[in-house]
């Protein structure tokens, strides 16, 4: 288990990928501070990994409310006297539109969401792990900073601020022994993913061409995904800050 023993808090633990990363990271042996909005749907997460085994505490937190940042970092101290990994995967998607019909006010809930929000998280917990001589944050991105995608503007410049978040947090912490990395994320099979091809009016088809444009084949499942942030949490990853891991089945390929 290459987490094991060590506190990690997830924030954006919702449907998907975040209730993924909690249920897997559990499973390598981390104590999880499972966080989100909702109190009763983070609960059922803790509760869960509780009944098989495992360690984890549910802490609700809006990442756009530093004082919940703040509370969010002390409960995991409070619970187990550390912190070991942050993974920043809350996120708010704005309008599905192009660019020019956004709304400002949707964008830039987006920004404060999912870039200062990590920033604000950061905050949070460095104090503890410079003390403590070693850290990691993953800040979960998406292929669609690599990659435009229709409609999917506003959300990718929050994913773009926060791959430079981290580039900068590498840079600044360098010698403290904290680490700063980025997970992009493309298409991943779940629920959310599964919910949007039924929506279709032609979801079956689409769901077979989308995956077959994929070099392996197949979508990626969110929880073999999340493997990803798991291993850059890891002291497997010692090495490795200011990186972006791509992980999207080779959508996406760097020339």
């Amino acid at each position: 288990m290459i987490l094991q023993d060590k506190v990690v808090i997830i924030t954006g633990a919702g449907p998907g990928m975040g209730q993924a990363m909690c249920r897997g990271a559990a499973k390598e042996g981390a104590r999880v501070v499972v966080s989100a909005r909702s109190a009763a749907a983070i609960e059922a997460i803790a509760a869960d990994i509780r009944a098989g085994g495992g360690e984890a505490i549910a802490v609700p937190c809006d990442v756009a409310q530093t004082d919940q940042c703040q509370a969010l970092a002390a409960a995991a101290l409070s619970q187990w006297g550390r912190i070991d990994g942050l993974v920043n995967s809350a996120y708010y998607h704005p309008d599905w539109l192009p660019l020019e019909s956004h709304s400002i006010d949707q964008l830039l809930m987006a920004l404060d969401v999912i870039a200062v929000g990590a920033l604000r998280m950061a905050q949070a917990v460095i104090p503890t792990m410079r003390a403590q001589g070693s850290g990691a944050i993953v800040n979960v991105s998406t292929l669609a900073t690599r990659k435009p995608m229709p409609a999917e503007g506003g959300y990718a410049m929050g994913k773009a601020a926060l791959n430079q978040l981290t580039r900068q947090l590498a840079v600044e912490l360098g010698g403290s022994g904290i680490r700063v990395n980025t997970a992009l994320m493309g298409w991943m099979g779940g629920v959310p993913l599964q919910q949007f091809f039924d929506g279709l009016n032609d979801g079956g088809a689409f769901e077979k061409q989308r995956a077959s444009e994929i070099p392996v084949g197949h979508i990626p499942p969110d929880g073999d995904c999340a493997k990803a942030v798991y291993f850059l949490l890891s002291d497997y990853a010692s090495e490795i800050t200011g990186a972006a891991l791509d992980v999207n089945g080779g959508d996406w390929v760097a020339v």
